[in-house]
């Protein structure tokens, strides 16, 4: 058993946390010198993912022993929707056309047929590191995986029991999908800092984006006020109330659903998705924001709604990191060359894809965390370029719960092919 961090108490673990944004903040806003010069190459984002990473690798805080991942994920993740998606232009999103399904697809299928592309090379020179026999066959573990980078928690939960992979094994699995899955999301947040010549390589059209983010930025200009106290309260008021009616919803929809429809409560049933209460959560959180959006409310955002909604993304930002454990990426060696070299196919489908479709970089970076990284990280992947994309993350990451299961079904029969051959 591994020894107890330095800190495990929530209060003092979120003081590091914030002690973290704050200081990548500050230095990010010396525009000169040492930090101009490591910022123009490191992006401000992937410094608030990283650090508490480093904190969690020296063991001097964990997310196993604290509560703020959950609490930035169920409490502050709906609020920072609700907040970022007050003031869009809905008409103005589905504008950006059908490059964004076209990336998202395409990241699903690089993910089905990733994995036994991956045990076909890995195969090749370590057939053990593939093999296994039973449930403790390591395509019944992968395919978890798959449940969990197609779609999200629910969803590889689902392909656990319906391969019942050995559940004594099953913690390996969970450290390949947590290693791999983040450092995947430290490139491409690496590559938001490089996305305009990565955009001028694809000789992509960002006019729909471009499009979406001015009339944004111009509505917020047209409403922009020096906000009060009272701004600020009735701002947190939209946020929190919304939270409280999306769990409330997630609860009971969840557990109608559970309770009255069989495939819905079969861990095994590609519709167990939809008894997820965070599947719920984030849908009724997204749709009240973007209710808001046709009310008065929308002129908020000249108070600084969506500065508020960044915040909680950034807490969020700051608590995923922390899941990530910088020693482990050489614990299990096989396991997690497996797992680089899917998500490695994964990234290469993407990039080909969008050279042939001349699709942004956003396009390209939301699609593939749609998928891998679910609704905890594609809003804050789609923010990072900026906060009025965020909506765009979150639809596309409920759409990958939708879909998940079934697309991890067949990964996974495709594995089990390969495995035999």
């Amino acid at each position: 058993m591994n020894n107890p961090p330095i800190f495990t108490n929530d209060a003092i673990v979120f003081g590091i946390l914030m002690l973290c944004l704050g200081f990548v903040f500050y230095t990010e806003s010396i525009k000169t010198g040492f930090w101009k010069k490591f910022y123009t190459i490191v992006p401000g984002l992937l410094m608030c993912y990283m650090l508490p990473a480093i904190f969690n690798s020296l063991n001097i805080i964990s997310a196993e022993t604290t509560q703020t991942y959950y609490i930035a994920s169920r409490y502050l993740l709906p609020a920072s929707l609700v907040l970022l998606t007050i003031s869009i232009d809905l008409k103005a999103v589905f504008n950006l056309g059908w490059k964004a399904l076209v990336m998202f697809f395409t990241g699903t299928i690089g993910i089905i047929i990733g994995g036994p592309i991956a045990i076909l090379i890995i195969s090749t020179f370590s057939p053990e590191t593939v093999g296994g026999e039973g449930f403790d066959a390591v395509w019944r573990g992968l395919a978890t995986l798959a449940g969990s980078w197609i779609g999200g928690g629910a969803n590889q939960a689902a392909m656990l029991e319906i391969y019942e992979y050995n559940q004594t094994l099953y913690g390996g699995m969970v450290l390949v999908d947590i290693v791999v899955a983040n450092i995947w999301m430290a490139i491409i947040l690496l590559g938001i800092g490089k996305r305009a010549k990565i955009d001028k390589w694809l000789k992509a059209d960002n006019t729909a984006i471009d499009e979406l983010q001015n009339k944004v930025e111009a509505f917020s200009k047209s409403v922009m006020r020096n906000p009060t106290l009272t701004d600020y309260i009735i701002i947190l008021t939209f946020a929190f109330v919304a939270v409280g009616i999306a769990q409330f919803g997630s609860e009971h929809i969840s557990s109608f659903l559970n309770n009255n429809f069989e495939a819905v409560r079969d861990p095994k049933s590609a519709l167990s998705s939809f008894g997820s209460g965070f599947f719920w959560l984030i849908t009724i959180a997204t749709f009240i924001g973007v209710f808001l959006s046709f009310t008065k409310a929308r002129n908020y955002e000249g108070a600084g709604a969506s500065k508020i909604g960044s915040i909680f993304i950034y807490v969020l930002v700051a608590t995923i990191g922390m899941k990530m454990d910088l020693g482990k990426i050489f614990e299990n060696p096989g396991l997690i060359l497996i797992g680089l070299v899917w998500m490695t196919i994964h990234a290469g489908l993407l990039i080909i894809v969008a050279k042939l479709i001349k699709a942004p970089y956003f396009f390209l970076a939301v699609g593939s965390q749609a998928n891998v990284g679910g609704a905890a990280s594609a809003p804050v992947v789609a923010a990072a370029f900026h906060p009025s994309l965020a909506t765009v993350g979150a639809l596309l990451a409920v759409f990958g719960y939708v879909v998940g299961t079934y697309g991890a079904i067949l990964c996974a029969e495709l594995m089990k092919i390969v495995a035999a051959g």
